[in-house]
C-alpha cells in the first residue's frame, strides 16, 4: 500500500475545509482526483485514503470512484487520448479515426502503450458537434481531426513534445491536469494564456454584430465592479431610498367631533401614525429572516419538518408531528428519533452487507431440513416446501 506525501494530505485538508462541517463528504469527488494525481488512478491505496480522511467506509468510496469514467481504475498513461465515436463524429469519420489511431498504436480501448506514454479511449460524446470530428488529449480539444492528424498528435506526444490543442490551455500531464480538477490552479507561467475560442463557438457573436442584436442598453466598455464596490453602491442605494421616504404624521391631540357628536372622519394628514401592513391571508406567522450563517440545505430540512419544540403549527409547509392524539412531542424527540435510527442502522462494513449473517443461514437449512424429516417428504416436497418458505 503506498503512502501519500504530506503535500497530498496538506492539499487533502484544503479540500475539506472548503465544505461546512457537517457537509465534508462533498469533497469526496475533488479528493479523488488529487489521489489521482498522485499514483495516476485512483488505487485501493487511494480509496482507504479518501475513507479515512472522511469518515466514510471503502464502499461508499468506490462506489462513486466507479460510477465515474473520469476516476481511472488501473494505471494511466501521461496521456489519455480520446477519440469521439457517437452519432456526428461518427459520420464525419470518428470510428476510422479511432481504428487507426487503434492499429498504430497496438492498443485497444483503455489500454496503455507498453512505453506508459498515451492510453486510448474511445468516448461516446465530447461535447463539441460543431467541431467533429473531434478527440481530446487529457480533456484539450483537437477540432477537425482526420487520421493523419491524429497520427501526428500521437507520434508528438511519444516524441515528448506538446501539441497544441485547437482550444484551451496548454498541454500537460494526466497527473498535472488531476490537480486542476482537484481544485488548484495550473501554476505554470502562462499555461492558460495559450489556445483560442473557435470559429463555430464565435458565430453567433458575430452574427450579433452583422445584424445589430444587443442587449437593450448594453455597454461593453462597463466595468465589473468587485464585491466591496457593489456592496458600497447597494449600501448608497438603501440610503437613498431611506431618505426619500416622507416622515410620519404627528397624531392629532383629540379627535374632532362632529355635529351629532361622533367622531368626524379623518384625512390622509390627522392619521395617528403610520399604517400598518396587511399580513399575508392564510397564516398568521410573521416573517423572519434566515441567518445568513445557515446554509439552504439546513434551512430547507428545518423549514419543511422542523423540530416539535420550535415548529409553528401554520407555517407554509410545516406538518408538527403528532403521538396519534393530537398532541406535538417534547421538544427533541425528532433529533433523538433521528439519532436511534441511525444507531440501529449501522452502515455496511466492507466485509459483507448488512444482514448478510451466517447464523441465519444455518438456521434457515436446520429448519428446512428438519421439516423434510419430520413429514418424510421427498426431494420434490422439500423444493416445493423451501420454495413455500
Amino acid at each position: 500500500m503506498s503512502v501519500f506525501t504530506e503535500e497530498t494530505r496538506e492539499r487533502a485538508r484544503e479540500i475539506i475545509a472548503r465544505y461546512p462541517a457537517d457537509r465534508s463528504r462533498s469533497a469526496l469527488l475533488p479528493l479523488l482526483h488529487l489521489v489521482q494525481a498522485e499514483e495516476g488512478y485512483v488505487s485501493p491505496a487511494g480509496v482507504t485514503f479518501c475513507a479515512e480522511v472522511l469518515g466514510l467506509n471503502k464502499a461508499q468510496v468506490g462506489a462513486v470512484a466507479t460510477f465515474y469514467t473520469m476516476y481511472k481504475r488501473k494505471p494511466t498513461g501521461d496521456f489519455l487520448v480520446s477519440v469521439c465515436t457517437n452519432t456526428m463524429c461518427n459520420v464525419l469519420g470518428g470510428q476510422e479515426i479511432y481504428d487507426t489511431l487503434s492499429e498504430h498504436l497496438g492498443v485497444g480501448h483503455d489500454e496503455t502503450t507498453a512505453d506508459g506514454t498515451i492510453t486510448l479511449e474511445h468516448a461516446e460524446c465530447l461535447a463539441a458537434c460543431d467541431y467533429g470530428p473531434v478527440m481530446t488529449v487529457n480533456y484539450d480539444f483537437f477540432d477537425g481531426v482526420d487520421p493523419s492528424t491524429a497520427v501526428g498528435v500521437v507520434d508528438e506526444l511519444r516524441a515528448g513534445g506538446r501539441p497544441m490543442p485547437t482550444r484551451g490551455a496548454r498541454l500537460c500531464t494526466l497527473k498535472e491536469m488531476a490537480v486542476q480538477l482537484a481544485g488548484f490552479a495550473d501554476d505554470r507561467e502562462g499555461a492558460v494564456a495559450d489556445g483560442g475560442p473557435g470559429e463555430p463557438t464565435l458565430r453567433g457573436l458575430r452574427l450579433a454584430q452583422q445584424h445589430g442584436v444587443s442587449v437593450p442598453g448594453f455597454d461593453p466598455n462597463t466595468p465589473i465592479r468587485s464585491k466591496a464596490e457593489a456592496d458600497k453602491a447597494a449600501a448608497e442605494a438603501k440610503a437613498k431610498a431611506e431618505a426619500a421616504k416622507p416622515a410620519p404624521v404627528e397624531a392629532s391631540a383629540a379627535p374632532v367631533k362632529g355635529g351629532d357628536g361622533a367622531s368626524a372622519p379623518t384625512g390622509p394628514a390627522e392619521s395617528t401614525g403610520p399604517a400598518k401592513p396587511v399580513e399575508a391571508s392564510g397564516s398568521t406567522t410573521r416573517d423572519v429572516k434566515a441567518p445568513d450563517d445557515k446554509s439552504p440545505q439546513v434551512r430547507t430540512a428545518e423549514t419543511r419538518q422542523p423540530d416539535a419544540g420550535t415548529a409553528v403549527p401554520d407555517a407554509p409547509g410545516t406538518k408538527v408531528p403528532t403521538d396519534g392524539t393530537g398532541t406535538a412531542p417534547a421538544a427533541g424527540d425528532a433529533r433523538s428519533a433521528e439519532a436511534a435510527g441511525v444507531a440501529a442502522n449501522a452502515p455496511a462494513g466492507d466485509g459483507k452487507p448488512a444482514g448478510d449473517e451466517a447464523g441465519a443461514q444455518e438456521r434457515n437449512l436446520t429448519e428446512a431440513k428438519a421439516g423434510t424429516d419430520a413429514d418424510g417428504a421427498g426431494s420434490a416436497d422439500a423444493s416445493e416446501t423451501g420454495a413455500q418458505k
